[in-house]
């Protein structure tokens, strides 16, 4: 594939991922009794586990695996197209053609940051405190730091200033970017990190750029991880904890040719005339595991990485632990570890089969360990691993995990896994039959979940598509260490829910219009307030599209990127948001502060040559040492709270080659 795929073959993706998640497979199984592998006790990030994932012992061992699993394969291959030219019916032909271009996502995850979700300088909505993500805008001292279209950019914040100060581009001097696609962005100390996947260059791509206090950017160097293609349409490709950089990439293995060693993670450091002999192996065959049961046989392999790189060093490298698994997959990273659940599609009979695996990757690089386990989660926010020590996942019985928009179209039967995280293994075990409690099923697609507080909040609206016209809803509310499940009706659908310190709000379309609902989580939870905004929709289905600010127990203030009414959720591809709406909560109670407008034709045009599409979004609501700002697009509007109205004060509009922008 000379370069990523087009807009118009994601968008179409969701109808072929339809078909594919066609099939419903209860939830739900019995605990079963397996021989297990020797695997040491261990104790990672206080959690004692019972054992652990098994590696390989050197590199011909490794060797042997990987030649036996594509002799069989081939066997496989020979007796199914005998098959068919026999004219047996029933039995479809397996080319062993490269994994489809719908599996083809490198994921890097990571949750990280040197800042405490609480920090005043935190402008990222995270799902986890004090795990940062990647995302187009970032706080660098005095400076914001903004992602965008294949550049990088800064804008004077500190003593009162807004102005734009430096830009460079998001890739490398020398190179082409042309098929690569600059997506994420982090800060680590003075080091500016930029993610992009290159489908010339081999993987993910990773540009450090040096920043110093004035807010100047200077390209420091390029590396590249070979990896498949990390898009999802919620997930986040990387995480910063501390200073160490964190991925989690899937690597499809070719199970046929001579072998996998040349698809094995790798790191090269790009220069002018790299070739692909410079990647160096940067996992060992004794840091590769496998679980104590082998996936059923579907034919395909992948390779779940998770590498962490430390960002302190003069030197950039990484190291890595892989484990061995299914092709499907789903992740999420705690503080302490990265979950991957693995699933397992077998394609023959009348319906298909699916089989599952958790896998548990910690972050001190000691040894995995994994549970057998049914469904699988919708997304990252599915998961939960809580200070109890146990880990929550929602799945749902027809879910093929996050890649691409996958997500978009998860269904089928409910229900909430909940296992001590040291009932993790060598893969042997599964989860108890009891340890899943079935919930009620939501009716429709685009299935929301986020946990917050005590409880596991869910529903279904309109996402990616169009707006729900329907003005009537759910949100379902359940206490996940046990207890109440509660059905709120609701006036809209459920297209976003987020905290509200340790109260939820609930965003959705009803009929033309824009629901802001505030759901207490007490003992019996119920829904507090209905704010509605007339004729819209909202511009960002990101996660991070949203920002809650608390400057009480109870208190605080909200924005939320908006459009007009009847919008579909994917027009954020191309166009930019109306507005950024500002609301207060005031215990539970939502009142408009009002908005600040976009005004987009007074942008010049940027001559794009990379990340011509913005698939992470262009507008964020930014709360700043006591300030209030919009970023839409090259738009920075600041705006000033008097007598309970938002007021524009000034903007700016930092788009290349537009003239140094006037401040209002």
């Amino acid at each position: 594939m000379a370069k990523r795929q087009t807009t118009a073959k994601r968008l179409s993706s969701l109808l072929l991922l339809a078909a594919a998640v066609a099939a419903s497979v209860a939830i739900g199984c019995a605990q079963r009794s397996a021989g297990s592998v020797p695997g040491a006790n261990a104790n990672r990030g206080g959690v004692a586990t019972k054992k652990t994932l098994r590696p390989f012992n050197s590199e011909q061992e490794m060797a042997d695996y990987f030649r036996k699993l594509i002799e069989k394969r081939k066997r496989e291959v020979a007796t199914r197209s005998s098959a068919m030219a026999g004219g047996v019916a029933g039995v479809g032909a397996a080319a062993p053609t490269a994994a489809p271009a719908m599996a083809q996502e490198a994921v890097s995850v990571t949750k990280s940051d040197a800042k405490d979700a609480g920090n005043v300088d935190s402008v990222t909505n995270v799902q986890t405190a004090g795990v940062d993500e990647g995302g187009i805008v970032k706080v660098h001292g005095n400076h914001l730091v903004i992602l965008r279209r294949g550049r990088l950019f800064t804008v004077a914040v500190g003593d009162g200033a807004l102005k734009p100060v430096s830009s460079v581009d998001a890739f490398a001097p020398d190179v082409d970017p042309g098929g690569t696609w600059y997506d994420e962005m982090l800060v680590s100390q003075d080091t500016v990190v930029v993610i992009g996947y290159s489908y010339q260059r081999g993987g993910t791509e990773i540009g450090l750029f040096d920043i110093n206090d004035a807010g100047g950017l200077r390209y420091r160097a390029t590396y590249h991880l070979r990896s498949n293609d990390y898009y999802s349409s919620r997930n986040y490709a990387s995480r910063l904890v501390g200073t160490k950089l964190v991925f989690y990439t899937p690597l499809y293995l070719p199970l046929w040719g001579d072998g996998v060693s040349g698809s094995f993670p790798a790191l090269r450091k790009w220069h002018k005339g790299a070739t692909d002999s410079e990647f160096r192996r940067i996992v060992s065959a004794t840091r590769v595991y496998r679980a104590a049961r082998e996936p059923q046989d579907s034919g395909e392999r992948a390779l779940h990485t998770v590498t962490v790189c430390d960002l302190a060093r003069p030197e950039f490298t990484c190291e890595a632990t892989a484990v061995v698994g299914a092709p499907g997959r789903v992740f999420y990273a705690s503080q302490d570890a990265v979950y991957v659940w693995v699933t397992d599609w077998m394609r023959g009979g009348a319906k298909p089969r699916q089989t599952s695996l958790v896998y548990r990757l910690p972050l001190d690089g000691s040894a995995p360990s994994a549970l057998g386990v049914s469904g699988s989660p919708v997304d990252q926010f599915s998961f939960l691993q809580g200070d109890d020590k146990y880990l929550n996942v929602l799945v749902r019985s027809e879910s093929a995990g996050d890649g691409m928009w996958r997500a978009e179209v998860a269904e089928g039967d409910t229900a909430l896994l909940r296992v001590p995280v040291a009932s993790f293994s060598d893969g042997a075990d599964d989860a108890p039959a009891s340890a899943y409690r079935p919930l009620p099923k939501p009716e429709g697609y685009t299935f929301q979940n986020r946990y917050v507080g005590d409880y596991l909040l869910y529903g279904t609206g309109g996402g990616w598509g169009e707006p729900q016209k329907s003005a009537r809803g759910v949100v379902y509310a359940v206490r996940y260490a046990g207890g109440v499940t509660a059905a709120l009706p609701l006036n809209h659908g459920v297209d976003r829910i987020e905290a509200l310190g340790s109260d939820a709000v609930v965003v959705g379309t009803g009929g033309n219009d824009l629901h802001f609902s505030s759901v207490r989580l007490g003992a019996t939870p119920f829904v507090a307030d209905d704010y509605v905004r007339k004729d819209a929709t909202q511009g960002e289905t990101r996660s991070q599209g949203f920002f809650y600010k608390p400057d009480g127990d109870e208190s605080g203030l909200l924005g939320l990127p908006i459009r007009g009414a009847g919008r579909p959720g994917y027009e954020q591809l191309f166009n930019e948001s109306a507005s950024v709406l500002y609301l207060r909560n005031d215990s539970l109670r939502l009142t408009e502060l009002g908005a600040l407008d976009s005004r987009p034709e007074k942008s010049d045009d940027d001559a794009c040559r990379a990340s011509c599409v913005d698939w992470y979004g262009n507008a964020r609501p930014l709360f700043l040492r006591g300030r209030v700002f919009a970023l839409l697009g090259y738009e920075i509007v600041e705006g000033a709270l008097d007598d309970g109205r938002i007021r524009e004060t000034r903007r700016i509009n930092y788009a290349p080659r537009a003239a140094q922008t006037a401040t209002r």
